[in-house]
């Protein structure tokens, strides 16, 4: 019997080191889908560096409380998935709130982003985020322009003064 406990308990501590080291973690309802649906899905989070695990929903809130996210529980019912990002806090909420798009069975319950307990509105927001290579491709053009705009500019200067010389 106190074998059984053991690993319990070590479920329970994993799940809630998952939860401490991860990003962004979401927790949605997979029932409704079938097997060659669910194996996309996981292969999607893979691609991504995600990990995505069904856990007893007992565990799963003992592991919650264990991490002071206890307003979880109210959404650990049912059939309950969970995905955890180390690195990329917008990945698994674009990578589900897509999939969930086009495969009405899958439903975001809840989620953690950065420690903090996330609304369904918040998961939704940041799902329509760029990733991460989207943002720095973002911050670099707006760091260019103003060389771009120079260049430009000097260029202009450059053909006017050759008009006038010719």
């Amino acid at each position: 019997m106190s074998k059984i406990i053991e690993n319990k308990k070590q479920v329970v501590s994993e799940i809630a080191d998952k939860f401490r080291e991860s990003k962004s973690t979401i927790l949605v309802d997979y029932r409704g889908l079938d097997v060659a649906e669910v194996t996309e899905l996981r292969n999607q989070l893979r691609e991504a560096g995600i990990e995505f695990k069904v856990y007893k929903n007992t565990m799963s809130r003992r592991a919650t409380e264990e991490v002071e996210l206890s307003a979880l529980n109210e959404v650990l019912v049912g059939p309950t998935a969970i995905a955890f990002s180390k690195e990329d806090v917008v990945a698994p909420a674009k990578i589900l709130n897509n999939f969930a798009k086009s495969h009405e069975a899958l439903e975001i319950k809840g989620g953690v982003i950065e420690g903090n307990i996330a609304t369904l509105e918040q998961i939704k927001e940041l799902a329509d985020l760029p990733n991460y290579e989207g943002l720095l491709s973002m911050l670099l053009s707006v760091l260019q322009a103003p060389v771009r705009n120079f260049a430009y500019a000097a260029k202009a200067i450059a053909e006017q003064k050759e008009e006038q010389g010719a």
